[in-house]
This record gives structure tokens, C-alpha cells and sequence, in this order.
């Protein structure tokens, strides 16, 4: 998994909300140029774009199991997960390589974000046989 990272103390541009319209144009159409090389490699199986932490919602459990929804007003987010690509990859090293690429979207005046790309791997549960 590939996850893209928001941190205002870890990158140098501002929050894409303050972008010209072109400068966001541009990165989106990286993005989809992005889908599109790894659907066709093979490696593609779900990613996203997510709204901005302010736009959150946090959910609990009620007392009857009904959802508890809390929507604001939150503390200011230095951090955030801005998106990510569930990808299926032959080797960590490829994982890894596509990471650097997606680090590279433009952001204002077209410059590469070098935006940090959190690599995880995605566990999969033993064989029912083994438990």
C-alpha cells in the first residue's frame, strides 16, 4: 500500500487548496496518468483521493451498538492521509520504485512535491487450516 502523506512540517508547498486551478489540474492529471500505468502493468487494484481532515467524521459504538458521530469542530491537523494506491507488485523493491514516482507529482509552478509516500505491506491472514 502507498499512501500519500500531508505534513506541513515534512513538505515545503502549501495545501493543495491554495493552488492555482491549473497547478491543480496539472497534479490531477499526474495522478490519473499514474492509474492508468499501473492498471495496464498489471500491478493496479484500488486507490483514492480523500477529502481534507475537515471534512471528517469520527464514529463509535453507542450503547446499543447505534454510530456515535462526532464532526467537529477538531484540533488543528499538521499531519494527514491525503490518498493511496493498493498496489500488487512482484518485489519490495518495485514497491518502492513506484513510491518515488508518485512522490514526484507536480504541485505549484510544476515543480516535483517530493511529497513522502508511506510504503506498507498489506497482511494477509493464515489459512483457516492453521488456526
Amino acid at each position: 500500500m502507498l499512501m500519500m502523506q500531508f505534513s506541513q512540517t515534512a513538505v515545503d508547498f502549501p495545501r493543495i487548496e491554495t493552488w492555482k486551478p491549473e497547478e491543480i489540474e496539472r497534479h490531477i492529471a499526474f495522478m490519473g496518468e499514474v492509474n492508468a500505468t499501473l492498471t495496464k502493468s498489471g500491478e493496479w487494484v484500488t486507490g483514492e483521493g480523500l477529502a481534507a481532515p475537515e471534512e471528517l467524521k469520527i464514529v463509535r459504538a453507542g450503547a446499543d451498538g447505534t454510530p456515535v458521530v462526532t464532526e467537529g469542530p477538531f484540533p488543528e491537523t499538521k499531519e494527514f492521509l491525503a490518498g493511496y494506491w493498493i498496489v500488487d507488485v512482484e518485489t519490495p523493491a518495485r514497491a518502492l520504485e513506484l513510491a518515488a514516482y508518485v512522490s514526484s507529482a507536480p504541485g505549484p509552478e510544476g515543480k516535483p512535491l517530493n511529497m513522502p509516500i508511506e510504503v506498507r505491506q498489506i497482511m494477509e491472514a493464515p489459512a483457516p487450516d492453521s488456526w
